[in-house]
């Protein structure tokens, strides 16, 4: 399996540090955020690794090269601007092959997931062995976080824990998936592109499974949440 990881955005909301720094660079624990993710990918046997860059995107392969530092192989898909997630991956198609792949924004911190367990997420034979028909077989696997403050009502529910729950639970898409290739088919390279959409599209029609993760998980968006979990203490104002 082959892994994406989203690195072309421009961070508003983290400037000025992001002036001078693309935001996956970004350290935390000493560590910059995207390194986080290719050492993790890269200890569950996934090595294969392509990043998308936009705003300082030449920082990034000046810090990661070719990946072998870390016993990765790291291709770059370089955006004149950021073509949003959707749109990143259509652009990447050539790199990232005909079958499943893994896709996770930079800018998230999620240091303890096990990426061990998303290479049979999507799988193409029931229990029994049955082919499914490619039409009606799940083309995403995501993973669902408890919503945080930002982000209360929600993305998406789970039908089997809607069954054993009725409040109809809602969570948010951690920005970790697992996408067949042919979901983006109908985007052209170069074009822009958001993969909410497409989510929806497909939870319609009942084609994306996916499970809560519960364990540390943070959208690193804000210079105050970077100096949390770097345990810098707030400043006081006046």
């Amino acid at each position: 399996m082959k892994a994406m990881i989203f690195a072309a955005g421009r961070g508003e909301r983290m400037r000025p540090l992001t002036d001078t720094c693309p935001k996956p660079l970004l350290k935390v624990r000493g560590r910059p955020l995207i390194v986080w993710h290719v050492l993790n990918l890269v200890r569950a046997g996934i090595t294969d690794i392509v990043i998308n860059h936009s705003h300082l995107g030449h920082l990034i392969e000046e810090a990661l090269g070719d990946g072998s530092q870390y016993g990765a192989r790291i291709a770059y898909s370089p955006e004149t601007t950021p073509l949003e997630t959707a749109g990143g991956i259509a652009q990447a198609r050539h790199l990232l092959g005909e079958e499943p792949f893994l896709a996770i924004s930079g800018d998230i911190y999620c240091p303890y997931f096990d990426f061990s367990q998303v290479q049979d997420v999507l799988a193409d034979k029931d229990v029994l062995g049955t082919p499914y028909p490619p039409e009606t077989r799940d083309i995403a696997w995501t993973y669902l976080v408890p919503n945080p403050d930002h982000h209360p009502k929600g993305d998406f529910g789970l039908t089997l824990y809607a069954i054993n729950n009725t409040d109809e639970t809602r969570w948010t898409f951690g920005n970790i998936g697992v996408y067949r290739p042919e979901m983006f088919d109908g985007i052209a390279p170069g074009s822009h592109a958001g993969l909410g959409d497409l989510l929806r599209k497909y939870a319609d029609q009942g084609r994306i499974g996916g499970e809560v993760y519960l364990g540390e998980w943070t959208n690193v968006g804000t210079p105050e949440q970077l100096d949390a979990l770097n345990g810098v203490a707030p400043k006081a104002t006046a």
